[in-house]
């Protein structure tokens, strides 16, 4: 009748004798006389209560919501005063069912606050509310009274999946495929409007490029004509003042031709004057003391001749006129 229990080190182990607990702490181990003493033991480490619910979002969508629930128990007393973990007679199991009714309590507070949140959104709404479910629970589960109660704390709560059912399922793929093919027709159309738009842009720069250019062009030419112009007039200017400079040359040459003129004019009066003195001189001067004085100034050759044009004077009169060799050969030598 005498027997031996060993608790792990996570098991939280009380001894009652005759209804007194003499005996309490975390990995006991010792004898006791199975008739009149009870156990009861009170796992304390962590555990983890995976679920998987079935609900209704507010638009009456079916869903399922996978998760998981980490607890532990961290009041033994309090959770021993409320649920029976008492060890049956092997000291291996336990006496009555409590202990796996405490996981299913558990899910059943989850649940409740799973469906008070999911009923208040949609499908849509919920396909991506996972992160605002875990606060809700968190915040649920660590304010709840029947946690208190038991002695157990919540440790961690995750949502795996929220999914639809089957059917749910392929009409949002549709529709989401429907929708993303159209987000895709928008892109390509959203795409080739900017590419048109770019297009325009790149057309419009190369309008006002060459609009510039011209303008530039433009700008050159008249430059070019301005300083042609301008070279025109220069040219102008020089020859007018080379037109006035020969003006004035040709006024200057006219007054000189005129000076000249007047000079040779005035020269010649003077000429004229002393020849008409001359002639005057000479007209009442007599012939032969002319005729003497003009030939006294020739040479012997000029007097022969002279002599020879009087005799042809008088050649009618004359019947022969010999003239020697000597007179011929002295007039040829004298020609030489």
């Amino acid at each position: 009748m005498f027997r031996y229990i060993k608790t792990e080190p996570s098991t939280y182990l009380m001894k009652y004798r005759k209804g007194r607990l003499v005996k309490e702490g975390i990995g006991l181990s010792c004898f006791y006389f199975a008739p009149t003493t009870s156990l009861v033991a009170i796992p304390m480490e962590s555990r983890d209560l995976p679920f998987i619910f079935n609900e209704v979002s507010a638009d009456f969508q079916t869903l399922s919501i996978q998760g998981q629930l980490v607890y532990r128990i961290k009041d033994p007393k309090q959770l021993a005063a409320v649920m029976n973990f008492t060890l049956a007679k092997n000291g291996a199991d336990y006496a009555s069912e409590a202990p796996k009714k405490l996981p299913g309590r558990l899910l059943n507070l989850v649940q409740v606050q799973t469906r008070n949140f999911v009923q208040t959104i949609t499908l849509k709404e919920a396909l991506s509310a996972s992160e605002g479910l875990v606060n809700q629970l968190n915040d649920a589960l660590s304010n709840a009274p029947v946690l208190d109660r038991l002695g157990i704390e919540v440790l961690d709560v995750s949502i795996l999946a929220i999914k639809p059912n089957a059917e749910t399922a392929r009409a949002l793929e549709s529709t989401i495929r429907e929708q993303l093919l159209k987000e895709a027709d928008e892109a390509i159309y959203d795409r080739r409007n900017a590419a048109l738009e770019q297009e325009r842009g790149i057309k419009e720069n190369e309008l006002e490029t060459e609009k510039l250019v011209e303008e530039k062009k433009q700008q050159v030419k008249e430059a070019e004509m301005a300083a042609k112009m301008a070279v025109q007039l220069k040219r102008q200017e020089m020859q007018r003042a080379e037109l006035e400079s020969t003006i004035q040359l040709e006024e200057q040459r006219q007054m000189l031709v005129d000076l000249s003129t007047q000079n040779a004019r005035k020269e010649a009066d003077a000429k004229a004057y002393a020849i008409d003195s001359t002639m005057r001189a000479m007209a009442a001067a007599d012939s032969r003391v002319l005729e003497a004085i003009t030939n006294s100034g020739m040479k012997p050759e000029q007097l022969i001749a002279l002599s020879f044009s009087q005799i042809a004077k008088g050649a009618d009169k004359i019947g022969q006129l010999n003239i020697s060799p000597d007179l011929m050969r002295e007039l040829m030598g004298n020609s030489k």
